[in-house]
């Protein structure tokens, strides 16, 4: 047997339960003409959905069905991406299209039922699982009602309890007390499981069915081997997903490999195409009791990972750059000055794509619906200047266009026909004039729209997408001195954004309406700080330096230079280049270069910095191409120059870092 038969063998011996779901699927498999075509599985997390889906996927690959699995939590917001990703559900007979964790996309219902499905090619099937019924006017349609499958999958029975302890070798005179404990959730009695039999012997071990999986997870996650695990189990807490390569990055230090396996062995932990994620179930117990664990360290973490996020949206292509921005505001999600001008929600959801010209008049006409002719024409006169700052959103379910925003960029000095044509840009730039003003080869970014008829200027998904897409082109752009919105009902957006954006008082009057413009110096708040600032949840203080950089940024930020000291270029879109120490050089990136070169030097005059010096220049200064040769460049083993090369860092980071708060010398 191949090792993907000897695991799908094993987990058909231990799966447990679902027998009519396995049944009726294996009917539509063998080709039953009275079998469903569409199942749909749901039911609250922990409930086994996704080992389901796992079985059901075996089923499938032993009966020689081609099938594609998909993830909700990883789907384009753009129809058109699922479509492609579906593949051969659509082009090859027989094909199985199996969508886990489908309450992530529940956008896509309407549009799955009425336009995908009804395409599928000859003999396909498909197999949903989320935690939300489905809409009801499905399930009651009688052009589906002998081909659609619901099933809301209930707790084990007892009997099917047993079993599965009984498969964990937990003792017989230990099950009643684990059964008490678990009440007949799966995932609940699989941790329990995995946790072993030590403790289950206490008295005590009795708890609410709401406290089961933080009672459980708390004892998992409290035998952690080492700190390396125990921040490994912080970055898996936090990110949308952890791969190997983000591990590496926010833990440069440790030895990501190792502990990206630990991770994945961990039961509460499912591996996806882009990396592990934590069962929903489990990942805001696991974080919840992180923080209350360590939560300097839980903010520490936080900010390493917006800032790596941040170095890859600097560095990602343009087709990535929207899932890194997802992953970055994930960060965030619970922040309450966010969640004041973010909705987070996917109920409406919406996909961009730019201006194309039969979008011109539907544009023109909302414009003129919501703001009047004096706006539209403000609208065409942008359209013809910058086509390229338009985006259009159409509705996931319907395909139908429902919004248009705008994001101006526009270099000094400005163009005096735009001041004279356009009142709010005009106010923007007396703004910037009477504060900061704008230097030849800067430019300001504008969201100067953001028309959405049906939901007129409130938080919505239109404004969740296109705050996004302003926020990752600030962080792209270089230049860029100030970004401003506009917002027409000035009271009210000024209380929204507070913390944010700052009102800037300006009320310029376009036809019948006055609007508010709110902005931020980017100059003076790099978004690094300004992101830093939604961070934590508690009052955790971290230490800043003068130019508002912490501590954890600032070692980052000097490990980002050193990996990019040979290449200039790349050198340059470092963050050491937006500290205090890079601000007063005549030529920042050949002068910051010879600055880290001096300090990696200088931990030689201390005769216990030598071997730190040898190994920071072996790694980083001599072209070594990897830490591999720069060891034996030095004749050292590994694992001792890795030592060398820890405290080599800590001692430059430390030197650095005083010269960042009281100057060279």
């Amino acid at each position: 047997m191949s090792l993907g038969e000897r695991l799908s063998s094993a987990r058909a011996r231990a799966f447990i339960g679902r027998e009519t779901e396995l049944r009726r699927f294996e009917e539509a498999l063998s080709g039953d003409p009275q079998a469903p075509f569409a199942f749909y599985v749901f039911g609250p997390g922990g409930i086994g959905k996704s080992a389901l889906l796992r079985r059901l996927t075996d089923q499938a690959r032993s009966a020689g069905r081609p099938f594609v699995e998909l993830d909700g939590r990883f789907t384009s917001r753009d129809p058109a991406d699922f479509e492609r990703a579906a593949g051969g559900f659509l082009d090859v007979p027989g094909t199985v299209l199996f969508l886990d964790s489908f309450e992530h996309c529940q956008w896509l219902e309407s549009w799955l039922w009425q336009r995908l499905l009804p395409r599928a090619a000859a003999g396909a099937l498909v197999v949903l699982a989320g935690r939300i019924p489905p809409q009801a006017q499905w399930a009651a349609d009688p052009a589906w009602a002998g081909v659609l499958h619901v099933t809301e999958l209930q707790p084990f029975s007892e009997e099917q309890s047993r079993s599965l302890l009984t498969a964990a070798q937990i003792r017989p005179e230990l099950r009643d007390r684990v059964l008490r404990f678990a009440g007949g959730n799966p995932l609940a009695l699989s941790l329990a499981a995995a946790a072993g039999m030590p403790g289950w012997s206490r008295d005590d071990m009795r708890a609410p069915s709401a406290d089961v999986l933080r009672t459980l997870l708390a004892g998992l996650i409290g035998e952690v081997p080492t700190a390396a695990h125990r921040r490994a189990l912080e970055v898996a807490a936090q990110a949308h997903s952890t791969s190997e390569e983000l591990l590496a990055a926010v833990l440069p230090d440790e030895d990501a490999p190792e502990l990206f396996s630990w991770l994945r062995d961990l039961p509460f932990m499912e591996a996806t195409h882009r990396g592990l994620h934590p069962h929903d179930a489990a990942r805001e117990t696991l974080a919840a009791d992180l923080r209350w664990r360590a939560p300097h360290a839980f903010v520490a973490m936080r900010e390493r990972l917006m800032e790596e996020y941040l170095r890859i949206l600097r560095e990602a292509p343009e087709e990535r750059v929207w899932t890194v921005t997802d992953e970055l505001f994930y960060l965030f999600r619970e922040v309450e000055s966010l969640a004041r001008v973010r909705t987070w929600s996917r109920d409406e959801e919406v996909h961009d794509r730019p201006l194309h010209e039969d979008d011109i008049d539907v544009i023109l006409g909302m414009a003129e619906e919501t703001e009047g002719p004096e706006s539209a024409e403000l609208v065409r006169y942008w359209m013809d200047r910058q086509p390229q700052a338009f985006s259009v959103y159409r509705l996931v379910s319907t395909g139908r266009t429902v919004a248009f925003t705008a994001r101006l960029a526009l270099s000094a000095p400005p163009d005096p026909q735009d001041l004279v044509t356009d009142p709010v840009v005009a106010a923007a730039w007396r703004h910037a004039d009477a504060t900061a003003p704008v230097s030849p080869g800067e430019h300001i970014g504008i969201s100067r729209f953001t028309v959405y008829p049906e939901r007129y200027q409130v938080p919505s998904r239109v404004i969740d997408l296109s705050s996004s897409r302003a926020q990752a082109e600030s962080a792209r752009a270089r230049g860029r001195a100030y970004g401003f919105a506009v917002w027409r009902d000035a009271e009210a957006w000024s209380a929204r954004v507070k913390g944010t954006l700052v009102d800037t008082g300006e009320r310029p009057r376009v036809g019948a309406h006055t609007y508010g413009v709110f902005g931020i110096d980017w100059r003076r708040m790099p978004v690094e700080n300004w992101l830093r600032r939604f961070i934590s949840a508690t009052d955790v203080p971290l230490q800043s330096g003068p130019s508002g950089v912490s501590r954890s940024a600032f070692d980052q930020a000097v490990r980002e230079a050193l990996v990019h000291w040979r290449d200039a270029a790349a050198f340059a879109a470092c963050a050491l280049m937006r500290v205090r120490l890079a601000a007063d050089l005549a030529d920042p990136v050949a002068e910051l270069r010879d600055l880290l070169r001096q300090a990696v030097d200088e931990l030689a005059q201390d005769p216990r910095g030598v071997r730190a010096r040898d190994a920071l220049t072996a790694g980083y200064f001599s072209g070594a191409p990897t830490q591999e040769a720069a060891a034996r460049r030095l004749g050292l083993p590994y694992g001792t120059y890795r030592r060398h090369l820890r405290h080599g860092l800590d001692l430059l980071c430390d030197a650095l870092w005083q010269w960042e708060l009281h100057g060279v010398r």
